[in-house]
């Protein structure tokens, strides 16, 4: 038979309690441990990474940039007078040589205008001519008129000489010794009068003829130039080379002054390199270059910077030393490597995907006693094309992720696998 248990109840109750409380604390210890662990750290695949070591040793800082070939030697050939292109002689990439045919431009004015100059010039050479003719006739004239008063002057002189003598021996009147004085002294001054004249003609001569010789000498330049307007027509290379650009067809209408040709010496290159303007800061002319023609590698030297900018880069114009491979001709799309300086011994490692030059970056240290990967404070220095300097958090030997971690900005720990 049962036997009553009057403490069971609340014993049972007391036992409830006390596993509550038990069961309650032991909830609030695993949340506190709970909460104090770290989160697990991501996990990375190695081979979508990019690791380097750090190293110590010599660095060559360089910059890059994409460029082109140009020739040293460049010549526009423009059209001297408005006319039509009514002949292509020659297309680009042909070899030219000085007074090499080009094109041929028409145009009526032209023609016309040279040979109403030379008309004109043919006209005043005529009237030129002729005034010499009629002023050396007048000359000869006066001198003739000159010499016969000159004659008539010894003559009237003479008689008067004589009668001056006849009247002393009472053999002439004194009317006639007057008379023929007066004859004499009339001649004198008709003499002189002549001579003057002659000495006047002579004078005369000159600046009369320069008038005539000056409005010749305008219709002669006018005449030339005319003509070298019409010999323009004709478009002709003015250096040896190869005629690179032909910006016409037939029948295009030509104004005076517009480029219609172009020349390049091909054998005289040089490379002009954009270089981003952050990096173009410590360029200097004179500094070593290497220029990539995807054929072969050639020396140069930097010759001129661009003081301006544009779209973002400074062009840098690189000299070329070396012989040029074959293949390499104008407008060549190259790559230019400009060295900025040696350092000797400096601590550096391959320039990550992130940060610039002499700035703070974070980047993943691996561990090597774990697979693991920490995020570290690093302060970076000069850089150069693929490599840059540690000024500090880094030792010689350590091995980092240079690839780009964004993804992971919010984790300062990551696991390879």
């Amino acid at each position: 038979m049962d036997i009553p248990r009057p403490n069971a109840a609340k014993e049972k109750r007391k036992k409830r309690i006390v596993y509550g409380v038990v069961a309650g604390l032991v909830l609030v210890g695993i949340t506190v441990v709970l909460a104090r662990l770290k989160p697990a750290a991501p996990t990375v695949e190695r081979n979508l990474v990019w690791i380097d070591t750090v190293k110590r040793g010599p660095m060559v800082r360089q910059v890059r940039g994409l460029g082109t070939l140009v020739p040293e030697e460049i010549r526009w050939i423009a059209a001297r007078t408005q006319g039509r292109v009514d002949k292509i002689i020659i297309r680009p990439g042909a070899i030219v040589e000085p007074g090499t045919l080009i094109l041929e431009l028409t145009n009526p004015d032209v023609v016309s205008a040279a040979a109403n100059a030379d008309s004109q010039l043919r006209a005043a050479e005529a009237q030129l001519s002729n005034l010499r003719v009629q002023l050396e006739s007048q000359l000869l004239q006066a001198e003739a008129t000159a010499a016969r008063a000159k004659s008539d002057f010894e003559t009237t002189k003479l008689q008067a000489e004589v009668r001056e003598q006849l009247f002393r021996d009472g053999l002439v009147s004194e009317l006639e010794l007057r008379l023929t004085q007066a004859t004499a002294a009339q001649a004198a001054n008709t003499n002189a009068i002549e001579q003057k004249r002659y000495a006047f003609s002579q004078q005369s001569i000159k600046p009369q003829l320069a008038v005539q010789e000056a409005e010749v000498e305008r219709l002669r330049s006018l005449a030339k130039l005319r003509a070298e307007e019409l010999d323009a027509l004709k478009v002709r290379s003015s250096m040896s080379g190869v005629l690179s650009a032909l910006p016409v067809e037939v029948g295009a209408q030509v104004q005076p002054g517009t480029n219609i040709a172009r020349v390049a010496d091909p054998t005289k290159l040089k490379a002009e390199v954009r270089i981003a303007e952050t990096q173009a800061k410590d360029i200097a002319i004179g500094q070593l270059a290497q220029i990539d023609t995807r054929n072969g590698v050639v020396e140069g030297k930097v010759a001129r910077i661009d003081p301006a900018v544009q779209n973002g880069t400074v062009l840098v114009d690189v000299r070329i030393e070396g012989q040029l491979p074959r293949g390499a001709r104008p407008d060549l799309s190259v790559d230019g490597t400009i060295e900025l300086e040696r350092l000797n011994d400096v601590v550096y490692v391959g320039r990550p995907a992130f940060g610039q030059e002499r700035s703070t970056v974070g980047i993943f240290k691996l561990d090597p006693a774990s697979n693991d990967a920490v995020r570290t404070q690093v302060q970076l220095g000069r850089s150069s094309v693929n490599t840059i300097e540690i000024v500090q958090g880094l030792q010689p030997g350590d091995r980092v992720i240079l690839s780009d971690m964004s993804p992971w900005d919010a984790n300062d720990r990551i696991r390879l696998n």
